[in-house]
């Protein structure tokens, strides 16, 4: 994912705009999402799938609003790359904050199904609004919240995705991220990159 979100939304942030809005946005994004993070753990702990839930929240937000903007001009093909990447990086966090509600919290099936649908639909609000609300943002203001994203995403996966991938899984977490680095660049390359 760390490669999706450097060639589909840094790299052509740089391009339309400059080097100093993709630092900005990606400083906002990954403060906000630490913040938020912190505040949720404070909130519900960091057991029990919600920190998980938050992490697919915060960071999905931005990143669904960013790839409704990707799809502002854009080919079918880079729009499927950056959302190939975006389901690919939500699907194991999504399977993993469910399998921690209901082991830790007890949670029935159904509510656990209604909680990650009902994340599911705000993302995908989130990523209509981004083609239909943004069209309008000129360059430099759409670079600025694709880097927001960007920031975002790095943060989620460095808070809660590579640490219990680390916990959980430690001798396969290298060759699942060799995997995934794969799969960013045939992604990529489908995207014309």
């Amino acid at each position: 994912l760390l490669v999706s979100v450097t060639s589909e939304l840094i790299e052509p942030s740089i391009a339309k705009a400059s080097v100093y809005h993709a630092i900005a946005g990606v400083a906002a994004g990954a403060v906000t999402f630490a913040i938020c993070d912190y505040l949720i753990d404070e909130k519900w702990g960091s057991q029990g799938g919600g920190g998980m839930l938050a992490a697919v929240t915060l960071d999905g937000i931005p990143e669904n609003l960013a790839l409704g903007v990707a799809l502002i001009g854009a080919g079918a093909h880079e729009a499927a790359a950056l959302a190939g990447s975006i389901l690919i990086s939500n699907l194991p966090e999504a399977a993993s904050g469910a399998r921690s509600m209901r082991e830790e919290q007890a949670f029935s099936k159904g509510h656990i199904l209604a909680i990650w649908a009902g994340t599911a639909a705000i993302l995908s609000l989130a990523a209509v609004l981004g083609n239909t609300l943004f069209a309008a943002l000129n360059q430099d203001l759409l670079a600025f919240i694709s880097c927001v994203a960007a920031g975002a995403v790095a943060a989620s996966l460095t808070t809660e995705i590579m640490p219990k991938a680390h916990e959980q899984a430690r001798h396969w977490a290298g060759f699942a991220t060799a995997v995934g680095l794969l799969l960013a660049l045939v992604l990529h390359s489908l995207g014309g990159g």
